[in-house]
């Protein structure tokens, strides 16, 4: 899997991944060359998934509501 295509991961197809690849290295069956791989992977996911919350968390910090009650603020964050 490509830095791009872990990149256009939603964070529950990612997170997904991440629990599949930490199975496999728990199960112990992988070479030595197949757990590097593994880990190496599963560090690029678990980045991308504290993108994807710190995205998330930025996003709703800028959803404030305005005087009338009308929600403001609400920008997309690029990205998600």
């Amino acid at each position: 899997m490509t830095d791009a295509e872990i990149d256009s991961m939603s964070f529950e197809d990612a997170m997904k991944e991440l629990e599949s690849v930490v199975g496999k290295l728990e199960h112990g069956d992988a070479t030595l060359e197949q757990s590097i791989a593994l880990y190496e992977r599963g560090a690029k996911l678990r980045a991308h998934c504290e993108r994807r919350l710190r995205q998330a968390e930025e996003r709703v910090e800028k959803i404030m509501l305005s005087a009338s009650g009308e929600p403001a603020g609400t920008t997309p964050v690029e990205g998600l």
